[in-house]
């Protein structure tokens, strides 16, 4: 079969996703069961794929689907519990003492903490925190999860301590032929990788500074009552110090420290100066931005998640440190149990459910449950219980709004997941086809020649999209990326790197992501809105990077090791 026809093929269920999504509007419980199932049709019958191949790829799809149902609960329960506590008064209040503009409530609240827990734990973690918290603030339900899909770009590829640096990209790139060739030219294969790892935060840094004033833009225009860009471009310059104050210690930790730490420490001097100075009114303009009231709003905002001001006052009023306490123990436990250096993540680790040669297909699945963000979430959910001193009361109802929110979002990701899994694992089929994404990725390679740049990062928001996943959209594509850089003479740790850039922009329109991140704050249904709206901000990142790429290349002429 030709490459053109399998690329197609391959194409045709993502497309049918965007068409029934975007297009039609259709709500993902409806479109993705039809996805899956074009999905599966396509590799039975394309690539030959047996129906138990079938099987057990939407059984180990079921294993994510349930880790990521666990991060679900456990943020929409932390957030449920601070409700009724009284925590979220707090917070709320504290965030009116720094500013009561949205806007700079943006930079300080999905940029620089949603970065943070990026940092920290990665695999949409942020979203799921930092959305439900944003309409705990007032924030409409569909404005808090565009804002929380935005924040999962910039921070992403050295997210959850950099995984996908070194899972995703040392994962898919390293081997004995590689290996063998560095060590012709005196190098090892860590020394190759904190290459791409300073051009990934260069990259990353001149493209991302931008991101806090497209998020703000997009709220006054999208969610402002004038329906206005540029009331979010009258506070650009707070906008711009916002992006400056993470991206510049973010790509100093990346070239100088490697991939562990740019983003959490990028995110902790940028939180430090920012929330300093915007208590001092450094850079603020003289007008206060806001949302329309909220009779006013259209029912599209909505989501199920219903944070009652008065539902959060008690007795005794809690302190504002007391309040965000809870969220400070959930940055520092993750941040401890994805150190390698320590014992913790060995212990949380060593549970591990697994299903091994699912069916006899050789296909594996597993799950750490105690190393997942998601118990993190809930012993500090319980934490905040004893700290806040709640009643039995108030914690069961806060428990019973957080599972029925989880509902409609099981529905969706069992259908998502598994379609993702059959992607992937279709290249052991027996025609010794490539595998369904490498298809797309090869025919594109193919078509543009000397352009190549200008398309990488556009292959690994592919791979994002399709898996959810930066870390495994690197696995995927990185030696793919690698082969194409050598085919044309190009450098491969430029190419690589605008692959693992590409991965992480990519993630503001993975499907499940948006799917995860809605039912933080009961938006499911919604999900061809929100993607109506991040494809946006996404066109922007691979476009200019690529752009970046081609004229690293073809202009500046840099050289690689490996030429």
């Amino acid at each position: 079969m030709a490459l053109s026809t399998l690329a197609f093929l391959a194409l045709l269920p993502i497309l049918a996703a965007a068409i029934m999504l975007v297009g039609f509007r259709w709500p993902a419980r409806l479109a993705m069961p039809i996805s899956f199932l074009l999905a599966a049709g396509v590799a039975l019958w394309g690539w030959q794929y047996s129906l138990v191949d079938v099987i057990a790829s939407s059984i180990q799809g079921l294993f994510i689907t349930f880790d990521i149902l666990y991060i679900i609960f456990g943020a929409i329960l932390l957030l449920n519990l601070l409700k009724y506590s009284g925590g979220v008064g707090a917070i709320r209040e504290g965030f009116t003492n720094i500013s009561t503009d949205r806007r700079i409530q943006v930079v300080i609240i999905t940029w620089l903490f949603g970065s943070f827990i990026e940092g920290a734990a990665g695999f949409g973690t942020p979203a799921a925190v930092v959305a439900p918290l944003m309409v705990a603030l007032g924030f409409p339900a569909m404005a808090a999860v565009m804002l929380g899909m935005m924040v999962q770009s910039t921070a992403v590829t050295f997210g959850a301590v950099g995984t996908p640096i070194l899972v995703g990209v040392r994962g898919g790139l390293q081997g004995d032929v590689l290996d063998g060739r560095l060590a012709a030219l005196d190098l090892n294969f860590m020394e190759y990788l904190q290459l791409i790892t300073t051009n990934v935060a260069v990259f990353h840094a001149l493209v991302g500074t931008l991101m806090p004033t497209f998020m703000v833009c997009m709220m006054t225009r999208y969610f402002g009552k004038n329906k206005s860009w540029k009331e979010g471009l009258a506070i650009l310059p707070f906008t711009l110090f916002g992006g400056l104050a993470f991206t510049l210690p973010y790509a100093l930790t990346g070239i100088f420290l490697g991939p562990e730490f740019p983003s959490l420490i990028g995110a902790l001097i940028g939180m430090t100066i920012v929330v300093t100075l915007a208590r001092r009114g450094f850079l603020q303009p003289k007008d206060t931005w806001d949302f329309p009231e909220e009779k006013e709003w259209p029912s599209e905002w909505f989501g199920t998640l219903s944070i009652d001001i008065n539902e959060d006052k008690t007795k005794a009023k809690i302190s504002l440190f007391k309040a965000w306490l809870p969220y400070l123990l959930l940055a520092g436990l993750l941040v401890l149990s994805r150190l390698p250096q320590l014992p913790l993540k060995g212990w949380l680790t060593s549970l591990k459910l697994s299903w091994n040669d699912i069916l006899g297909t050789g296909i594996n699945a597993a799950s750490t449950p105690l190393y997942l963000p998601g118990t993190i979430l809930i012993v500090v959910g319980l934490v905040t219980v004893y700290l806040h001193k709640m009643e039995a009361k108030a914690v069961k109802k806060a428990f019973g709004e957080s599972a029925r929110l989880l509902l409609g979002a099981g529905f969706v990701l069992i259908f998502t997941i598994p379609m993702v899994r059959i992607y992937i694992n279709s290249g052991g089929n027996p025609a010794d086809l490539p595998a369904m994404p490498i298809a797309m990725a090869e025919w594109v390679s193919q078509q543009v020649g000397q352009i190549y740049p200008l398309f990488a990062p556009t292959i690994g928001a592919l791979g994002a999209f399709i898996a959810g996943s930066n870390t495994v959209s690197n696995l995927m594509f990185s030696l793919f990326q690698f082969g194409v850089a050598e085919r044309l003479a190009m450098p491969t740790t430029l190419i690589v790197a605008l692959q693992a850039v590409g991965a992480a922009a990519g993630n503001m329109i993975a499907i499940h992501n948006v799917v995860a991140a809605s039912a933080t704050v009961g938006f499911l249904g919604k999900e061809g809105l929100i993607l109506r709206k991040t494809i946006i901000p996404t066109i922007y990142y691979v476009l200019m990077v690529g752009l970046l790429g081609l004229i690293a290349i073809q202009v500046l002429d840099m050289t690689d090791i490996l030429q």
